[in-house]
């Protein structure tokens, strides 16, 4: 009994309290912020291995950024990222971080259908479909659910089967073998029903965005109600992501 009262000192408290007000520790990168300071955008541009920073005005496309911080690191006085994990959004240009923004993202309320307040605000169940993933957001949901972000304690659970869920959440760019399993486990899953693309790879494709071995035209003629940037996803981005989505009341 000794031992396990020292290594409960030596660990401190585990758990979070508040997943919504807790300050990430270490070097996590969260929304950026970019300065209206004159640079070289074309060199800037020019920076990003996905594309995801526009010019004139500069921007970021958190749907295509993998968060490496080639950009801060090389141009400090422009861009820099904050520790702000609260990336999620149902609205795909929200995603888009103009220079002189300071604004938090957020989801669009006019967005969000009324049944998924009424239905799934005290439980969501959902399915996590791998789609030619590299199992890195695949880990961070792992995460979700153990004692550290204790996701089951607003009613949020992953289920074994599409059947048994309320919707889906599509990790990877969607490769071409896996876009028929995905269709078959989004029709298996019964009304209403929610689909949350996590990670820039299930975003935009990422670092594969365009290559022949993907087909992502399920995300063409399917609604999306949530989009959570990261590369991987944290999970206190995915909590609060989902959070907002099932507990913002529509008029």
């Amino acid at each position: 009994m000794l031992e396990v009262f020292k290594i409960w000192f030596h660990q401190g408290k585990q758990y979070i309290p508040d997943v919504t007000t807790v300050e990430v520790p270490g070097i996590f990168r969260g929304r950026p912020i970019i300065t209206t300071q004159p640079i070289d955008e074309k060199q800037l541009v020019e920076l990003c291995p996905t594309g995801a920073i526009g010019a004139s005005p500069v921007s970021i496309d958190l749907g295509r950024c993998t968060f490496c911080g080639e950009c801060a690191i090389q141009f400090p006085e422009k861009i820099s990222f904050t520790k702000d994990f609260k990336l999620a959004t149902n609205q795909r240009s929200r995603l888009i971080v103009k220079e002189g923004d300071m604004n938090p993202i957020t989801v669009n309320p006019e967005l969000i259908r009324k049944e998924i307040y009424r239905l799934f605000r005290g439980s969501l169940k959902l399915r996590q479909v791998s789609a030619g993933g590299d199992n890195s957001c695949e880990w961070e949901l792992n995460a979700v659910s153990n004692v550290n972000f204790d996701m089951g304690r607003f009613g949020i659970e992953f289920v074994a089967s599409p059947r048994h869920a309320d919707g889906l959440v599509i990790t990877g760019p969607i490769t071409e073998n896996m876009a028929e399993p995905l269709r078959i486990a989004y029709e298996a899953t019964p009304e209403p029903k929610i689909i949350i693309v996590a990670g820039v790879d299930a975003i935009s494709g990422g670092i594969f965005e365009g290559s022949p071995a993907l087909n992502r035209s399920f995300l063409d003629k399917y609604p999306i109600a949530l989009y959570i940037p990261g590369n991987p996803v944290h999970p206190l981005s995915f909590i609060n992501g989902v959070l907002s989505l099932i507990r913002t009341k529509t008029k």
